[in-house]
């Protein structure tokens, strides 16, 4: 039996489990952001394969997705310099979505942190903060 591609709606749906994420758009895509900040939408760059989903991940976590499953995760060259993977729904499990949307939110919070620190540490040396 052939399993069902995992669709946008199956990701609105994951995303609704965490309550300080929202549906939006990215560059006219349906996405899913915490704040202003992406976590998944799909790709819509002319070069990534149809139905494929943009999750934000960090440069150090992705070669460890891309190894363990090339079949389901994949970058390309417009999206290399991002910290993003790409990801096929045709391939990938409702449980393993579930965890990539957990782990985008973390690395959303966690780049939201750092920025907090740094507009702190530029205020505390006397540099005013961006606006």
């Amino acid at each position: 039996m052939r399993k069902t591609a995992v669709t946008f709606e199956a990701v609105r749906a994951l995303g609704r489990e965490f309550p300080d994420l929202h549906e939006s758009t990215m560059y006219g895509s349906r996405a899913l952001k915490l704040g202003k900040r992406l976590v998944a939408c799909l790709a819509i760059h002319r070069s990534a394969e149809p139905g494929s989903l943009v999750v934000r991940t960090d440069f150090e976590q992705r070669p460890a997705l891309l190894d363990d499953d090339p079949e389901t995760y994949y970058v390309i060259d417009h999206y290399a310099n991002h910290p993003v993977v790409l990801v096929r729904l045709a391939r990938v499990k409702h449980d393993q979505l579930r965890d990539l949307l957990a782990a985008a939110r973390q690395c959303v919070l966690a780049h939201a942190e750092q920025s907090r620190k740094k507009t702190q540490l530029g205020e505390y040396k006397g540099h005013s903060p961006r606006r």
